[in-house]
């Protein structure tokens, strides 16, 4: 079957789609996008997690074909996606139709990203989660970064002000192999900070 949909802000079409074929092989072999990593291949690692019309989700379950006509984010494309949703004043969480959900379905699949140097996104300025565990040291080896950022970025933007209970809840679907669990709080709790204070000084 053939599959269209809109990758980090980009139309994509893929062919010969196969019945099982998953979102996360989609993403990493046919698109070369291999921020999104393949690790347990069961909903259970978080490793695998992009935005789906805005909703984290682990590509490992999603099937190809149910992605026809959907927005898909994934870490390469999530500067540009928290950038463009500040500027929109989602940051806040309020935009669109989706009042306490954050970023609406509309609103996502409008949503493009700016051409940067690369597919990957290697050239593209950092997002305030992607810096904020960067500065608080949060990234280990690395390898469950990809799906904590996207998790990460979708908690402030539902819910800018989150308790430690809720940064908790949020990421608990995201399994860090180094344990290292305390700098990702620290870089979370960072991001929702800058996020606030960036927020206040545009007044929105």
């Amino acid at each position: 079957m053939r599959v269209n949909f809109t990758v980090n802000g980009r139309p994509y079409e893929a062919d010969d789609v196969w019945e099982g074929e998953s979102l996360l092989y989609v993403l990493r072999e046919r698109m070369g996008l291999p921020g999104s990593k393949n690790a347990c291949e069961q909903g259970e690692c978080g490793s695998c997690t992009v935005r789906l019309d805005g909703d984290p989700v682990c590509a490992c379950l999603v099937a190809a074909g149910q992605v026809e006509g959907r927005d898909v984010v994934t870490v390469e494309g999530l500067a540009d996606y928290a950038r463009q949703r500040a500027a929109g004043g989602c940051a806040s969480g309020a935009c669109g139709d989706a009042k306490n959900t954050g970023t609406s379905v509309d609103a996502a699949q409008r949503w493009e990203a700016r051409p940067a140097d690369s597919q990957t996104g290697e050239a593209a300025e950092l997002s305030t989660v992607q810096q904020a565990f960067i500065d608080a040291g949060a990234v280990q080896c690395g390898f469950c970064t990809p799906g904590l950022l996207v998790a990460a970025d979708e908690l402030i933007e539902r819910n800018p002000e989150p308790s430690d209970a809720d940064i908790r809840e949020a990421l608990s679907g995201n399994l860090c192999r180094c344990t290292g669990y305390e700098k990702i709080l620290d870089a979370v709790r960072l991001a929702a900070a800058r996020e606030e204070t960036q927020t206040a000084g545009t007044g929105a």
